[in-house]
């Protein structure tokens, strides 16, 4: 007697239940990573070698495979392809085909002096998470490993089994780009975001993202702990109260907003903890900015931390994020806004890397 069809559709879904509960292998190779899975010097390989053999034509997956010597273009073939694509440097002008694009290039065959360089960076940039990561530190040293390691958790969402692999791949990228250098026993994330020509990196873009997750209000105050006499004390109405005013916040200083009959220092205190988030600028190592400083930590406040000077952070203070500018590159002062600005929102959004004590 033949079966109902109900019968027929429940045995089968019966099945398919059963084939999907059978534990699936992990693939090292997954080509559905959201960051290139090589790092950028060697995911120049395939454009490269498609730009020597086949005058960077369209070229077949097959036949671009096999100028690597692979005769499988699935697996690492196909996760090497993904690497080149998400920095910009493979395109597929038809299925099955490949072709390295106007920025490969630009980086292998450069017609000027800065052809190269600046197709490395705009690669960087181009690639998802590389660039969010170097967007957030850049004009800073990278954090000790595990804070790192627990930003790139926490805010950038890497797997806790992929994060050798991406840090890796992430300081790889940037060394081939110069986009990192040594300072002592640190490194540093260089800022290119204004230079000569065009911005290569939208920073009210990035401030508009920020602002929706900090979810700020115009009442909100950042109270500015620096000392008064210029030079320094300028910086106030030249970078900080822009940079505060950008975030969608009001600037607050001792002297110019709450100095006035009474104890100053309660004044102060009342400050410090009406703000939603502080700025400190240590360098000099200024005794007040630095009393200001514990209080803010003691009330576990978010600070963003502001120097010009390595040496002037104490070294307990080196574990938390902090700005570094240098009044020799032409552009301090912009970039400098617009990082301030950037890091107030961030800190409000995620105060794990701007507070002290936990």
């Amino acid at each position: 007697m033949a079966k109902s069809k109900n019968a027929v559709k429940k045995a089968a879904l019966k099945k398919a239940a059963k084939k999907d509960t059978k534990p699936k292998a992990a693939s090292f190779h997954s080509s559905s990573s959201n960051y290139p899975r090589h790092s950028l010097e060697k995911a120049l390989r395939l454009p490269a070698a498609i730009l020597e053999q086949n005058a960077g034509n369209d070229t077949p997956d097959i036949q671009a495979a096999s100028y690597l010597g692979i005769t499988n273009i699935k697996g690492p073939f196909a996760v090497e392809v993904g690497s080149a694509t998400k920095f910009g440097l493979l395109e597929r002008p038809s299925t099955g085909f490949i072709k390295p694009t106007e920025l490969a290039k630009r980086i292998l065959r450069p017609q000027s002096s800065d052809d190269e360089i600046k197709g490395l960076r705009e690669a960087v940039l181009n690639a998802p998470v590389v660039s969010e990561v170097y967007k957030h530190y850049r004009g800073e040293n990278l954090p000790d490993r595990k804070f790192f390691e627990n930003a790139l958790i926490d805010t950038f969402k890497i797997p806790v089994e992929k994060l050798s692999e991406f840090i890796e791949i992430f300081i790889d990228s940037l060394k081939k780009a110069k986009l990192i250098e040594d300072v002592g026993e640190k490194q540093r994330i260089i800022d290119i975001s204004s230079e000569v020509g065009p911005p290569i990196i939208d920073t009210n873009s990035e401030i508009k993202k920020l602002s929706k997750a900090a979810a700020v209000s115009s009442s909100d105050t950042c109270f500015v702990m620096m000392p008064f006499g210029a030079p320094l004390g300028d910086y106030y109405s030249k970078i900080y109260e822009p940079a505060i005013e950008k975030a969608g916040l009001k600037a607050v200083r001792a002297d110019d907003d709450i100095f006035g009959t009474g104890k100053i220092i309660d004044q102060i205190w009342s400050g410090i903890n009406a703000a939603k988030v502080l700025i400190a600028e240590l360098t000099t190592r200024n005794a007040n900015v630095f009393y200001e400083l514990g209080l803010a930590h003691a009330l576990k406040k978010p600070v963003v931390l502001v120097c010009s000077n390595e040496q002037d952070v104490p070294f307990d203070l080196k574990h938390i994020r902090v700005i570094y500018y240098d009044m020799h590159d032409p552009f301090w002062g912009t970039k400098l806004i617009d990082k301030v600005a950037e890091n107030i929102l961030s800190a409000i959004s995620n105060p794990d890397e701007a507070v002290l004590f936990k």
